[in-house]
């Protein structure tokens, strides 16, 4: 039998407020089936790019949908991937008790009231203060670490390697068939035949740096070139980094060394 725990209910556990880091995934259907498609295209040949990190459902795309969501097929198609749902935000008072009823709960967390200048919060203040109107904040992408995971051996056909959470530096060929993932840049001193995916979590600032380009797939936060498009000769087998414009045009530019 266990012992009785004397004192008060604080001596068995405490409430304490807590800031959530995390990924929001920005729902632009309620189509439940395309979604699945869209997301095994997208990350269906990475299955270490997730570890059950939690992500947040942004309804905001489809507030106004008169369409029911399965929240909870969502939810389980979400942790098929390695992603954890913790709470939606942004949708219709309707959509919100949905999301309720299947145990997601509304995400304040990602909303903040921007603080008052210094001079201002010292001031006397005698009448009541205006709050400011929350404000929503931008995606948060995980902060890369300056520590990079360096790899030195040749990366052979079915080879994967992930850099979770930093920049990935590779000091060896990467053969046509192995793939090379960072959350952060990826660097690679040697020729790179293979997949690189940059800013696998969504940082667009991601690049890609290599000595010898001539990838089969380069991919920066979900924006990706194959060989069916055929890089100029000014960077094919030559010193180039991929980039992207405005968050959404590819760019492979040649080094000048």
């Amino acid at each position: 039998m266990a012992a009785a725990t004397s004192g008060s209910p604080s001596a068995l556990f405490d409430l304490k407020s807590a800031a959530l880091t995390a990924m929001a995934l920005v729902l632009k259907s309620t189509d439940l089936m395309a979604l699945a498609d869209a997301l095994e295209a997208r990350f269906g040949a990475t299955p270490a790019m997730f570890d059950h990190d939690p992500v947040v459902i942004d309804l905001q795309a489809v507030r106004e949908s008169t369409d029911p969501i399965d929240f909870d097929a969502l939810a389980a198609l979400l942790r098929r991937h390695r992603l954890q749902p913790v709470g939606v935000l942004g949708g219709s008072e309707d959509q919100m008790a949905q999301a309720l009823a299947a145990g997601l709960g509304d995400t304040p967390a990602l909303t903040i009231a921007p603080p008052a200048p210094r001079a201002e919060a010292e001031a006397a203040v005698p009448a009541v203060a205006a709050v400011p109107e929350p404000v929503a904040l931008p995606p948060v992408w995980p902060v890369v670490p300056s520590g990079a995971l360096v790899i030195d051996k040749p990366l052979r056909s079915g080879q994967q390697v992930y850099a979770k959470g930093r920049d990935l530096v590779v000091l060896a060929v990467v053969n046509f068939g192995a793939e090379v993932i960072a959350d952060g840049n990826i660097h690679v001193y040697a020729p790179l035949r293979g997949r690189a995916i940059a800013g696998a979590k969504g940082d667009t600032s991601a690049r890609i740096f290599c000595i010898c380009m001539e990838p089969q797939l380069v991919s920066i936060a979900g924006t990706y070139r194959t060989t069916e498009t055929a890089l100029p000769p000014e960077v094919l087998g030559r010193p180039a980094q991929v980039r992207l414009v405005d968050g959404e045009r590819l760019v492979v530019e040649a080094l000048k060394l």
